[in-house]
Formats: C-alpha cells, sequence, structure tokens
C-alpha cells in the first residue's frame, strides 16, 4: 500500500510539471493586413508548446461544424505529448463563401510555417489535421 500511494504521489508531481512546462499564447491573428471586422475576429489562432524546446512537430488543428458554425480549439487529447499543437479559428459561411475558408486554412498554415520557429517548432513538421470540416 505504501509504495502504490508513493507511486500514485510521484505520478501527480510529474503530471503537474509537466503542465507546467507549457505554454499557451491566444489570438494571435494570421492576417497582417486585414482591414475586415469579421476576418479580424475569426481568423485568429492558438499556440500550444512546450517551453525551451526545439525542432518539435507541430499540428495545425482545424475545428470542425460544417464551415458554418465552431470556433478555434486546442483538442485535449493532443496536448502536453511533447509536440506544438496550433488551434485554428476561420470565417464561416454564409458570411463568406468556401474558398475564403480554404483561404483562410492556407493563411494559417503559411503563417505556421513562418513563425513556428519562434515557439520551438520546425518547419520541416508540420502536420495538418482537423474534426469533420476541419479535416
Amino acid at each position: 500500500m505504501k509504495y502504490l500511494l508513493s507511486a500514485f504521489f510521484v505520478t501527480i508531481c510529474l503530471s503537474v510539471l509537466a503542465q507546467s512546462n507549457y505554454t499557451v499564447v491566444k489570438d494571435l491573428t494570421y492576417y497582417s493586413d486585414s482591414s475586415d471586422q469579421y476576418t479580424h475576429v475569426r481568423c485568429r489562432l492558438d499556440i500550444h508548446y512546450p517551453k525551451g524546446k526545439k525542432g518539435l512537430a507541430t499540428i495545425v488543428w482545424f475545428h470542425g461544424g460544417g464551415l458554418t458554425g465552431g470556433n478555434k480549439e486546442l483538442p485535449k487529447d493532443l496536448l502536453e505529448k511533447g509536440y506544438i499543437v496550433i488551434g485554428v479559428g476561420y470565417r464561416l459561411s454564409p458570411k463568406v463563401k468556401v474558398a475564403d475558408c480554404i483561404e483562410d486554412a492556407a493563411a494559417a498554415v503559411a503563417w505556421t510555417f513562418a513563425h513556428i520557429g519562434e515557439y520551438g517548432g520546425d518547419n520541416r513538421k508540420i502536420y495538418l489535421s482537423g474534426h469533420s470540416a476541419g479535416g
């Protein structure tokens, strides 16, 4: 019993320590020149990354919602696994056409290639994923 409690305590301490080694930056815009308010509000991303690491893989995550709903997210199952996760928000129909949603995705990925090194990522290790319409 004593060893079981010790193992449990160590597991909790390691979990808390692992959580403290990650940072989240929220609401970065990936369009630097947009004067459109809707684009300014929707086209943002959140980055979850380990502190002080270099050369990491990055998952760019697009939320689902049928291109008509949803918001950027950082899926809990992807967090704190030793890589970077970027949750992307994008404009939605019917306010924009589907081509605009695709343009937003391309802009977010381009931003990632240009900036991921600032967060410890390697731009040769960028993976795209998502849920439903975001996939």
